[in-house]
């Protein structure tokens, strides 16, 4: 049985629901942060709520193949729950766009302690811990969580004939040097990755990149 969270003196439970439920309300927000991958079928813009439950389905299914077993399965699942909803202020960076993604962790910082703020101050401290080791990609549950986050990415253009990459003229070569650390997580995955980029170059759904001289 799970003890219940611990209650400071200055604060009753009713207060503390009150603070867990305006957070949840706040992260219904997350609906409406748009990616810049699309559906399989639809064709609209994923938006970050589908994102985080594809990954995390993702992770239920694919936990097996990760590099180091035994994983503690439950903490990649609130790692990868929690750690887009700083996009709530911060947006969507989209990963091959270098000018946004100098200053994305500052900006994502600030986010992250206004949204966790929210809560009770050891839920806040707590999910400001698992925000923090998703970003670190020390552990081996982040970095599993951080392989299945680039990978999903990958996959969804790869069935949508490189929607996104197309639009953005993202060539192989650049998105297999943003996505290769998905082997430090899964080596499985990225064994699967490198053949299904391929896949989409020998298809024409994905450009090269310049030749190697």
């Amino acid at each position: 049985m799970i003890p219940p969270a611990p209650t400071s003196p200055a604060e009753s439970p009713a207060a503390r629901l009150v603070r867990q439920i305006g957070f949840i309300a706040e992260c219904d927000r997350l609906k409406e942060v748009f990616r810049q991958t699309i559906n399989t079928r639809s064709r609209r813009a994923e938006n970050d709520a589908e994102h985080s439950w594809h990954l995390c389905l993702a992770v239920i299914v694919l936990a097996e193949h990760a590099r180091v077993p035994g994983l503690d399965v439950l903490r990649v699942l609130k790692m990868l729950i929690v750690h887009d909803l700083v996009e709530i202020d911060a947006g969507d960076t989209f990963a091959y766009d270098t000018a946004a993604m100098v200053n994305q962790h500052e900006r994502e910082a600030v986010a992250a302690d206004r949204i966790f703020g929210l809560l009770p101050p050891d839920q806040t401290a707590a999910f400001r811990a698992l925000w923090d080791e998703f970003e670190a990609r020390a552990t081996p549950e982040a970095k599993f969580a951080a392989a299945v986050d680039r990978f999903q990415p990958m996959l969804l253009n790869c069935l949508t004939q490189g929607a996104a990459w197309n639009r953005h003229g993202v060539t192989a070569d650049r998105v297999v040097a943003r996505n290769r650390h998905i082997d430090e997580g899964c080596p499985e995955l990225w064994r699967y990755a490198e053949q299904m980029l391929a896949a989409c170059v020998a298809a024409g759904h994905l450009q090269p990149g310049p030749a190697k001289t």
